[in-house]
């Protein structure tokens, strides 16, 4: 699966839909707006959910969990994923 990203000038960003408390950890799908779709296990309390959106990119990407930062949405299931560093997925 090809992920959608937009370049910046730090590295790219990733449109993201979270789905917590799923039964599975995966990236589900692209929504039709370019938007990707991951369901993660871990609820939506203390930062989990982000902690946990931010190690599966990592593993997908090959990026370090230190070169991800959620940008815009913390507290909200649609968010702004920024990696830093790279130009392409």
């Amino acid at each position: 699966m090809e992920i959608p990203f937009k370049k910046t000038k730090n590295g790219i960003v990733i449109e993201v839909k979270v789905e917590p408390r799923s039964s599975k950890r995966q990236i589900s799908g692209i929504m039709g707006d370019n938007t990707l779709k991951v369901k993660l296990t871990a609820p939506p309390v203390d930062g989990s959910a982000n902690e946990q959106l931010i190690e599966l990119i990592a593993e997908v990407t090959g990026a370090r969990k230190s070169q991800i930062r959620i940008v815009r949405g913390l507290a909200s299931r649609r968010k702004l994923v920024e990696i830093t560093g790279i130009e392409k997925i």
